[in-house]
């Protein structure tokens, strides 16, 4: 894999605690993880995060916005999440996803999308049986002990932090509009910061 520029400083993504991964590791993330901390915790590879990031925008850039679904289960993510949906201009769905939004056109929550963007696989499972049975595409934040089975895009980071969501969301907003031509391809005028997509304490 050629090195890519990194959308931020290396520092940035640390300070934010984006490649602090959990005591736990599944076989599926083995390739995403840098090295093994000495209190056990796995670290995940930020290049590699970078890199899904990169690719995650030019993916998602090419769907309509109303195609679009992002999902969380988790407290933390709901507020990076309907940032990130507003940003775009695509559908969100925090807290409890109701069985049958995916699948059963005649529910009152029932959405249609082409793809979906989760925010943690084990916390959004009912959203990934639902996304494989309508066979649409999967881009997950993934963090160690993720099992990342049916994802069709994985984003190596951890999925847990109040500071890492922020950020992988907040440059995955950016990405995305870069690559639909919305902002300069410098960002200069994208006005988000990072602690607008910060869930509060």
């Amino acid at each position: 894999m050629v090195d890519q520029e990194l959308l931020v400083p290396e520092e940035e993504y640390q300070r934010s605690g984006v490649h602090i991964g959990t005591q736990m590791r599944s076989k599926n993330m083995l390739k995403y993880i840098y090295k093994i901390r000495n209190d056990g915790l796995y670290l995940l590879d930020i290049k590699k995060t970078n890199a899904a990031l990169i690719t995650a925008g030019k993916m998602l850039s090419r769907y309509d916005p109303e195609d679009i679904l992002v999902v969380a289960q988790r407290q933390y993510a709901y507020r990076p999440v309907k940032r990130f949906a507003d940003a775009i201009g695509c559908k969100s769905s925090v807290g409890r996803f109701i069985p049958g939004t995916l699948t059963n056109p005649s529910l009152r929550s029932y959405m249609e999308a082409k793809i979906v963007v989760i925010t943690d696989p084990m916390a959004d499972s009912q959203v990934m049986k639902e996304a494989v049975k309508v066979g649409i595409p999967i881009i997950a934040l993934c963090d160690a002990n993720n099992k990342t089975d049916f994802v069709d895009l994985v984003i190596p980071t951890n999925n847990k932090g109040r500071k890492s969501l922020a950020i992988i969301y907040w440059l995955f907003a950016r990405e995305v509009l870069k690559n639909r031509g919305k902002i300069a391809p410098d960002y200069s005028d994208f006005e988000l910061k990072v602690e607008d997509f910060e869930a509060q304490i």
